[in-house]
């Protein structure tokens, strides 16, 4: 039963203090992934430049964090069935916080993208993990709270971006990523621990999830869990996308300064977290498919305006209506994915969703050779109608 259909009273029932931790430190969880990716992601034009590659060498190097994540991601899923999505979010945090401080060590595109497929690997499992985790949470809450978790992300990209930007002309790549590192490990100490200290909650009693062999996909819900997963490559294809190439396009495209430049993604991140941040509420408003149809359109009238403005505060405009639109796509179709089928739902999903944020990249710097890069950035808005439609033609299955 979609989540939205449950009674207001399971919502307003008392929250066990467990609960309440466990939706904290998850939370946390997702800032730090956020904060991660986006320290990294504003020095890539930077260690571009370090790494002499050209725009389809350095889409090729990119191409590890897509491969990395995607094998992972499936792994991830059989993990947390095996393991527990709290052991497994705990060890992808380490290995996470590790492998950002070495991009900055390479000095050739094939060397970037090698420590770029371990970055990667890191990333997929993470995202797995605690989004499994967060799925588990929702239904043992009955509300869709989901945006909330990656509302934590969007502001831990925009805290990331913006700290980039304002120490970008001042510190070396190297330094800012191995602080990343420091960081990252600190957190997941203290947030690991109480995450291991708390135990997973029970699906509610009807929940297709309290038998196990319920989660063996039959083809109906696999097809599904698959159509969601298509809903979140085409919307984390435009996160992808801003984040790899947005700060190159308003440093190369629209002559700004770097740090202008790095707070284009600072923009798209601060609208995805406000979008975000509202989004329990807009979901128990409109319900889901008006959100997943609205949010498309409004996210490829965005992009367009980001791709092909001719100045950088127009540009800057449209990153933000870009991020306000995408803002609860991805968060929806990951938790109508676990909702159906566990941990493995979420694993589809994530690997569909997450190859179209890590693939996009490569994409876009190949067209970028083939055209522009203005023109190949407009591919995000086609998408961002794609997942609009989808998301209408299955109205019958969402609310």
């Amino acid at each position: 039963m979609p989540l939205l259909n449950k009674t207001t009273s399971a919502a307003s029932r008392a929250t066990p203090p467990d609960l309440i931790r466990l939706r904290v430190v998850l939370t946390v969880f997702f800032a730090l992934d956020g904060f991660i990716f986006a320290g990294w992601v504003v020095r890539i034009p930077a260690i571009k430049e370090q790494t002499g590659a050209s725009a389809s060498d350095l889409g090729l190097a990119l191409l590890g964090v897509s491969a990395g994540a995607v094998i992972t991601m499936m792994l991830t899923g059989r993990l947390c069935r095996r393991f527990g999505s709290h052991p497994v979010t705990v060890v992808c945090g380490v290995l996470l916080s590790l492998s950002v401080a070495l991009p900055p060590l390479t000095h050739s595109a094939t060397a970037l993208g090698a420590v770029l497929l371990l970055f990667g690997a890191s990333y997929g499992g993470i995202n797995v993990a605690f989004n499994s985790a967060a799925v588990d949470l929702v239904a043992a809450l009955g509300r869709p709270i989901m945006p909330s978790f990656h509302a934590a992300f969007s502001l831990g990209g925009m805290i990331g971006a913006g700290l980039g930007g304002l120490i970008a002309g001042s510190l070396s790549p190297t330094r800012h990523l191995l602080g990343l590192t420091v960081i990252g490990l600190l957190v997941t100490a203290f947030a690991g621990r109480a995450l291991l200290r708390l135990e997973p909650p029970a699906p509610p009693r009807g929940d297709p999830r309290e038998d196990s062999a319920a989660q063996r996909l039959t083809p109906k819900t696999r097809g599904l869990v698959i159509v969601f997963g298509l809903i979140a490559l085409c919307t984390a294809y435009g996160e992808g996308a801003l984040a790899d190439w947005g700060a190159l396009h308003l440093e190369q495209d629209l002559n700004t300064h770097p740090g202008v430049a790095a707070a284009g993604y600072s923009c798209f991140a601060l609208a995805m977290t406000l979008g975000r941040a509202t989004g329990t509420a807009l979901l128990e408003r409109l319900g889901q498919t008006r959100t997943l149809v609205a949010g498309g359109v409004t996210a490829a009238a965005g992009m367009l305006l980001g791709a092909l403005a001719p100045s950088a505060w127009a540009a800057l405009l449209g990153f933000a209506v870009t991020g306000i639109g995408l803002a609860n796509l991805f968060p929806i179709a990951v938790e109508r994915a676990g909702a159906l089928a566990g941990s493995s739902g979420v694993a589809i999903a994530s690997t569909l969703g997450y190859g179209g944020m890590l693939l996009g990249p490569p994409a876009i710097g190949f067209m970028a050779d083939w055209f522009t890069l203005p023109t190949a950035l407009t591919s995000v808005a086609l998408l961002a109608g794609v997942a609009a439609a989808i998301g209408f033609t299955t109205r019958r299955v969402v609310t």
